[in-house]
Formats: C-alpha cells, sequence, structure tokens
C-alpha cells in the first residue's frame, strides 16, 4: 500500500461572489447536473458557518466527485471529519467510494493512500463497493502493483474487480497481464471486452483489437459505443477502410448517438484511411460536432496536402465562435508546413500566444522546425531549435537531420545526428540518415564510416512494415518476412516481375523503343 502522509485540502473561495444558496437540496442538483459550481462553493463556504447533516455530506461528496471539481469533493470530506471527528460508519460506507472515484479522477493515488489506511482501520475495506473503489483509483492511477494486491483479496469471483485490473493492466500497457485475466474470466460483460478492445487499440495493437471484436461477434455479444469507437482508432491505424466503413454503417442502423467523441472517431478513421471526401461528407452532415471533430478534419485535410482548405476550415471555425486550442495550431501548422506557406505559419505561430494565450509546445515547434527544415532554412531551424523554452527532443532533432540530408548540408546535419544519438543511442534511423546525408554530398568515407559505427554499437535496422487491406482483410508485411500464410505465392510473383523488369531492362539498354512502358 502506498503510504503518504494526508494531503490537506480547503474549500476554495468563490469567485466574483455569485447569489448564494441556503438549500442542500439546491446545492445537490446544481452539482447534480454540472451547472455553475461557483455557488456550489459559496454554499460550501457558507455552510461552514452551520452544521449540516452526514447524509447530506455524503449526497455532495458523492455529486462532487463526478463533477467537474473532483477535489472539492475530498475537502468536503475533511471538512466533515473536522465536524464530527467519529462519524456513523454507514455514512462513510456511502462516502468512501466517491471519495477514491474522486482520487482517481485526480489522477492522485497519494491523495487516495491516507483515505485507504483509515478505510482499513475503520474496517470497511472489505466491502465489496470500498474495495473496488479503491482497485479503480490505484489502477486509473497507474499503481498497478497496489491495484494488483488488493485484486488478491478478492475471496470470490467479481467482476468489477476483473474489468478494473484488466483496465489497469493495458492503461501501463502490460496487455498481456490483462490478456491473462481477461482468458480466465468464467463470466465476461460487454465492459470487459470493451475494456480489451479498447487497450489493444491504444497501445497499437490494433490487429488483435479487429480480432477480439470478430471473436466477441462470434460468440453474440452486441458491442457498446466504447467498442465501436475503439475500433474506429484501430481501422484507422490499419487503413482498414473496408471494416471502418462497416463500423460507422452499424453506428447508423442501429441508431447510436453520434455524439462529437463518436463523429470524431468516424472522420479521424476516413481522413486516416485516405478516404477524406468522404470524412467531409461526414463532417459537413454531422449535426452534433465539438472542436475535437473540426481538429481532426483540418488535420486530415493537412495531411492530404489540402492545406488551404485545411486553413480554410480554421477560419470558418474562428467564424462559429469556437476557441481553438493547441491541437487545432497542430493541424494548422502542418498545412502550412506542408504547403511551403512560411509566413503564413509565423503568422499562426503568433496568433497562438498573442491572441489565444496558448503556449507552444514542443509539438508546435516541431511543425516550424519542420516547415523551416523544407523550405531550405536550416540555420534558422537550428537557431530556433537551439532557443526552445524547453528541451529538443530526438524527433525535433531527427526532422533537421531530414532536412539536412534533402539539401546536402553534411555540417548541420552532423550536429543534429549527434544529438539524435544522444538523446536514442539505438535510434537506427540516426545513422541511416546521416550515412545517406554524406553519401548525397558525394563524401562516401563518411558514410560508410557512420554505417560501421552504428554495426560496432550494436544498433540494427528495423525493418520495414507496410499493411494492406483486401476483401475487408488486412494484410500486414515485414521485409524479408515469411510469416504470412502466402509468402511463398507472393515471393514467386515478385521473381516473376523481377524478371519481367531485368528483360525490359536488357532490352532498353540495347538500344530498342518500347511503347506505353513508364519508369516510376
Amino acid at each position: 500500500m502506498l503510504r503518504h502522509p494526508v494531503v490537506a485540502c480547503s474549500l476554495p473561495s468563490p469567485s466574483a461572489a455569485p447569489e448564494p444558496i441556503s438549500d442542500p437540496r439546491t446545492a445537490l442538483s446544481l452539482v447534480s447536473a454540472a451547472r455553475d459550481l461557483r455557488q456550489v462553493h459559496s454554499f460550501l463556504i457558507r455552510a461552514a458557518e452551520r452544521r449540516l447533516s452526514p447524509s447530506t455530506y455524503a449526497s455532495l461528496i458523492r455529486a462532487l466527485s463526478k463533477s467537474s471539481a473532483p477535489l472539492t469533493a475530498v475537502s468536503l470530506f475533511v471538512d466533515m471529519l473536522r465536524r464530527s471527528p467519529s462519524p456513523c460508519s454507514a455514512h462513510l460506507e456511502r462516502t468512501f467510494p466517491s471519495l477514491f472515484v474522486s482520487c482517481a479522477r485526480l489522477g492522485s493515488a497519494r491523495a487516495g493512500a491516507p483515505l485507504h489506511s483509515m478505510a482499513v482501520k475503520l474496517g470497511l475495506a472489505p466491502d465489496a463497493y470500498v474495495r473496488n473503489a479503491m482497485l479503480f483509483m490505484y489502477a486509473n492511477c497507474g499503481c498497478t502493483a497496489e491495484a494488483l494486491e488488493l485484486f488478491r483479496k478478492c475471496v470470490a469471483f467479481d467482476v468489477v474487480a476483473y474489468n478494473t485490473m484488466i483496465m489497469g493492466f493495458a492503461k501501463s500497457g502490460l496487455l498481456d497481464e490483462a490478456w491473462k485475466l481477461f482468458e480466465e474470466m468464467p463470466v465476461r460483460t460487454v465492459v470487459t471486452w470493451s475494456t480489451m478492445i479498447s487497450g489493444y487499440a491504444r497501445n497499437g495493437r490494433s490487429k488483435e483489437a479487429m480480432d477480439l471484436f470478430r471473436r466477441m461477434q462470434g460468440e453474440g455479444v452486441e458491442p457498446n459505443a466504447n467498442i465501436l469507437v475503439s475500433l474506429l482508432g484501430a481501422c484507422a491505424n490499419l487503413g482498414a477502410l473496408d471494416q471502418g466503413e462497416w463500423i460507422h454503417a452499424y453506428l447508423e442502423k442501429n441508431k447510436f448517438e453520434l455524439n462529437p467523441i463518436v463523429i470524431t472517431a468516424i472522420i479521424d478513421m476516413y481522413c486516416k484511411c485516405g478516404s477524406v471526401e468522404k470524412a467531409l461528407e461526414v463532417f459537413e452532415s454531422a449535426e452534433n460536432k465539438g472542436l475535437s471533430s473540426w481538429n481532426s478534419m483540418i488535420l486530415g485535410l493537412a495531411l492530404d496536402g489540402r492545406c488551404r482548405e485545411a486553413i480554410g476550415l480554421f477560419l470558418m471555425l474562428q467564424a462559429n465562435g469556437l476557441r481553438p486550442n493547441k491541437v487545432t495550431f497542430i493541424g494548422v501548422l502542418m498545412a502550412c508546413n506542408h504547403s511551403g506557406m512560411m509566413k503564413k505559419a509565423w503568422y499562426y505561430f503568433s496568433l497562438m500566444a498573442n491572441t489565444y494565450d496558448i503556449e507552444p509546445e514542443i509539438e508546435h515547434y516541431g511543425c516550424m522546425v519542420d516547415a523551416l527544415g523544407r523550405a531550405g532554412l536550416l540555420k534558422e531551424a537550428e537557431d530556433l531549435v537551439k532557443t526552445m523554452p524547453m528541451k529538443p527532443d530526438s524527433i525535433i532533432w531527427g526532422a533537421l537531420l531530414s532536412a539536412c540530408r534533402t539539401y546536402k548540408n553534411t555540417e548541420i546535419g552532423a550536429r543534429a545526428a549527434k544529438r539524435v544519438l544522444e538523446l536514442d543511442p539505438q535510434d537506427s534511423g540516426g545513422y541511416v540518415i546521416l550515412s545517406n546525408t554524406f553519401a548525397g554530398s558525394g563524401e562516401f568515407g563518411d558514410s560508410v564510416g557512420t554505417r560501421v559505427r552504428m554495426k560496432k554499437s550494436g544498433v540494427r535496422k528495423d525493418p520495414g512494415c507496410s499493411v494492406i487491406e483486401v476483401n475487408g482483410l488486412v494484410h500486414e508485411f515485414v521485409a524479408s518476412g515469411v510469416l504470412h500464410p502466402q509468402a511463398k505465392e507472393i515471393y514467386e510473383l515478385l521473381d516473376g516481375l523481377d524478371s519481367v523488369l531485368r528483360m525490359v531492362r536488357n532490352v532498353a539498354f540495347s538500344g530498342m523503343e518500347f511503347q506505353g512502358l513508364y519508369w516510376c
């Protein structure tokens, strides 16, 4: 168990002195409806002047734990203990689960650890609701060891505990451990399937997510919206357009609510699968699209090279009274980057801070470095990297290195490569790009020397990988791979094509002309 001192909390002071509330039921309804929390804060401060009943405390804490101010729930509990050092155990039993949910939403196992200790001392820890709430807190905060310790104390099978532990393992990237728990469950709910599928999708194991969905269908389990959103993400990563279209049709046929989260997932899937026109159709016809939907569409247009449309959509976003966020500006800067609009890029980069009070992050600086590099302004790009307010990562130095290869600048390229390898000594890309930069400039000795250093360092180039969808099935290919079930036939076809190309090359060299042959 984590052991930390109790975190001191105090009730937040209201700003702008809203109209006070005197009735606890009114405060509770406002919290539950997630409306003006300043009024609730005002009520809580006024409540400090009089005594609230334990049941009112419990109800307010439960409502606040689900609101946008979960820290206030913990603060109110501290106030309750100050007023009543020995509250009724029945009220505490109702209150502790909400407190652990608050700590989970805050991502603070440190705040929850002393509450865990208190629950143990009061004899409430064995209660299933309290235990599962503690388990959720630790799992959600990435404390898998503490979560597993609680999980192992379950005497009987508890599907909620299993689902929570699977979520915790998946969130920490421990998918094999999550899968073991999934397989040993005697009974699974749709939440179990959703947790495992989303775990695979979020950790980049999209093929496993799709395979598990097929198994779920085979067992007759109807998917929920969370599963379908996760699968749309998996289709986007795999480029599986046919399967993505099927999921979209399933959502509409079964009348799922097309909320902003679902709309964004559909747009993102179509954009990443290369069907930007279809994404635009979904975007334009959507009645309920949030800022994330706009961001996804702007980014999709930018990556498809339709940069002026992306910027036009950004202007439309502003005209609709929406306030752009950090993600919005990444899409806009990428649009400027891909279209070579350097002045526009600087304009929007400045607009972030000057108009919207958004501090540029490392991703925004990465876009600017890439834009300067593409424009051949390598010295300016290097200066920007050196003057960034945060430490540049290997991705930013790698972008500069790639630009140096394009413009055959070995001097800046060598400095960029040095930084890449300092930050990630096992990055094969740094060695390969620097070697190619030297070779492109005719410095073949340095090119060979770079490859030799790479070999001596024990760094191996990761094999190339590609994914293609054929007749609704996703096929993955790795360079020199032999694991595909049709590998033999594929290699025979490639050998045949190679023979034809060699023949065409020999005939071309002999001076004969062929009509209709195009070289790429």
